[in-house]
């Protein structure tokens, strides 16, 4: 006799049983980076993994024609480690920052005294290569005050993505000798001797370094959200 499912819907245990688990990824390099989500300056395919693709799947247009943002432009390269200081080659790295004036494009950033930038969004996202580098393209960002209206030093906020993380990991990129660190309320709550995971090293004019290590010696201070 056939059996009636009448009634019995795709999130039926009794049709389908318990849905097997598995641990998160890598998927975040080959689906979400998308072409020039690693470039908040110009019109580069930086960010995306085209060598993923056949070339006939990777159609995807870069992001329209934008205006030229403010401020000094810097780029950003560095490998995400894992526990074993192996380069981790699928996962994702998220940037949220403000610009150079030091103001968020974001309605909850409702400062009038200081101006927005029109050519500027402030978040992008990169996947990383085989060998575990990203990169970024963007603006050196203004100082934005913090709890108590304290002016914190000029930083990028960070989340990293990646296979077996159920939720992505945060942490901050502060630029070494940038102004304002030795006072800055957040920094200050990080361990002296923790403090330079981060800091972003600089490399030739206009460059910077900054690895993320997921575990493990020198493991990046990451924060809870």
């Amino acid at each position: 006799m056939a059996t009636d499912n009448r009634g019995l819907d795709n999130q039926s245990q009794e049709l389908f049983g318990q849905t097997p688990s598995q641990t998160v990824g890598p998927f975040f390099h080959y689906g979400l980076p998308w072409k020039g989500g690693a470039d908040l300056v110009g019109q580069s395919g930086m960010g995306a993994r085209p060598d993923l693709f056949p070339p006939e799947h990777c159609v995807l247009n870069v992001a329209p024609p934008h205006a030229r943002p403010e401020g000094e432009v810097i780029e950003i390269t560095g490998r995400v480690i894992d526990g074993e200081g192996q380069p981790v080659p699928d996962a994702m790295v998220e940037i949220w920052q403000a610009n150079a004036a030091g103001r968020y494009a974001s309605p909850d950033d409702v400062r009038s005294d200081v101006p927005l930038d029109p050519g500027f969004i402030g978040f992008g996202r990169a996947a990383t290569g085989a060998d575990g580098v990203y990169r970024f393209r963007t603006i050196r960002p203004g100082r934005v005050p913090g709890a108590g209206n304290v002016l914190q030093a000029p930083h990028i906020a960070v989340s990293v993505f990646g296979r077996g993380l159920l939720k992505r990991l945060a942490t901050r990129l502060y630029f070494a000798g940038g102004e304002g660190n030795e006072e800055d309320p957040v920094l200050a709550l990080v361990p002296a001797e923790r403090r330079a995971t981060l800091l972003a090293e600089p490399q030739a004019l206009g460059a910077w370094r900054f690895d993320i290590v997921l575990q493990g010696d020198g493991e990046t201070v990451f924060f809870d959200l």
